[in-house]
């Protein structure tokens, strides 16, 4: 979403690599020497004429801040006031663009939506908002949460499945022509797309937020959202955990995500558990390594399960195979977690898998309550509602 930027004090928050339009000049307040210096710029963003900026008013802003590249979460604290912090949020593209603070802030909106599903009463906190789906790849788990999460909200919801095949991309338009006419019709944007960057591409064109729910195999920011929440909802803690995560690392934009938002939390330890041809990509590990995480790969997925806090199992992605079915076939079926793996691993232990799965979890497993992945998939629920909300109509 394009944004204007002003400050009335403090630092940058969060900053990612994808460009935004800024209306901004080169002054900046003489007690700071450079956008980069801290983390606690107080930003505003200014809003579409079809939206009421009054429901996002936070403060009067005085001077423009210089050119600065990314800024997708604001951490916002109001001049003369003590230990009050507001974030807003452009846009939804990638796990690094978070920080800390900011995943606590929506862990806390997300548990009100949690009560808001549990009631019997009609909520219309986005009463008069429409929210596009364009999903240039199957889904069912995250377009329909977030669909659901518009409609529990009270807004309304324009929809476009399989948009790869049946809308005009067919025809040979443009992202960046679908997204300015997309925009038109709708307050909000959640995209699935076949490449990876595309979700920044839009983000960058468009005038209004975008999410990503997936763009190939890069990331899928919203899905690791929800993965730190149940972490944190089955275990309690986020700081000090081991973590497994095992399949196809190579080309799973979940693991992708989560990685990066695990590398925010303390003493936290990463496994990888794969087979030789879809091994984690080294960016991910020289991130990080850059950012203090300690990392191992391992063969023994049964070693690693007897170790862990988290088993984090994705399926072999045989679309991303191509016409390399032989290689799919030798990756497929190397780590199943079963009753045997059950039997490692710690009592509180929980498995997770953002789904859909094919046989690389039994079915038996599914009683154990150590099996939270269709808790999992419910909590997307929420933590997508607390997105919309929060990039919406904000606090």
């Amino acid at each position: 979403m394009s944004i204007a930027s002003s400050f009335t004090s403090a630092t940058i928050c969060g900053a990612s690599v994808f460009p935004k339009a800024l209306a901004c000049s080169s002054e900046f307040p003489s007690n700071l020497h450079s956008p980069f210096e801290s983390s606690k710029i107080c930003l505003t963003t200014s809003f579409p004429a079809s939206r009421d900026p009054k429901k996002n008013a936070t403060w009067n802003l005085t001077r423009n801040v210089g050119p600065v590249q990314g800024i997708r979460c604001h951490a916002m604290q109001a001049a003369g006031t003590r230990e009050f912090k507001k974030f807003e949020l452009s846009d939804v593209i990638e796990g690094k663009q978070f920080d800390r603070e900011m995943l606590s802030a929506i862990f806390d909106v997300a548990r009100e939506m949690e009560k808001i599903e549990k009631s019997s009463s009609q909520s219309e906190i986005l009463k008069g908002y429409l929210m596009a789906t364009l999903f240039y790849e199957p889904s069912t788990r995250t377009r329909l949460s977030f669909e659901s999460a518009m409609k529990r909200l009270g807004g309304e919801v324009l929809t476009t499945e399989n948009a790869r095949e049946f809308s005009s991309a067919a025809k040979g338009e443009t992202l960046e022509d679908t997204i300015r006419t997309v925009e038109g019709y709708s307050d909000i944007i959640v995209m699935r797309h076949f490449e990876s960057g595309a979700a920044r591409k839009a983000a960058a064109t468009a005038n209004i937020p975008v999410i990503n729910a997936g763009d190939g195999p890069g990331e899928h920011p919203t899905q690791a959202l929800l993965d730190v929440y149940t972490i944190q909802s089955e275990i309690g803690k986020l700081d000090g955990i081991n973590v497994a995560l095992v399949g196809d690392l190579a080309n799973g934009r979940t693991v992708r995500s989560l990685a990066y938002l695990l590398a925010k939390f303390k003493d936290v330890k990463i496994y990888f558990v794969s087979p030789e041809i879809v091994k984690m990509k080294d960016d991910i590990k020289d991130y990080l390594t850059s950012n203090g995480v300690e990392w191992e790969e391992s063969s023994d997925l049964m070693e690693v399960a007897s170790k862990c806090d988290v088993v984090y199992q994705t399926r072999i992605q045989r679309e991303r195979f191509g016409e390399r079915l032989d290689l799919y076939e030798a990756a497929r079926g190397k780590y199943i977690v079963d009753k045997d793996l059950l039997g490692v691993m710690q009592k509180k232990a929980i498995i997770m898998h953002p789904l859909p799965r094919l046989d690389e979890i039994t079915a038996d497993v599914d009683a154990d309550p150590r099996a939270a992945y269709f808790r999992q998939a419910k909590n997307g629920l929420f933590i997508r509602m607390a997105l919309l909300k929060l990039l919406l109509v904000g606090w």
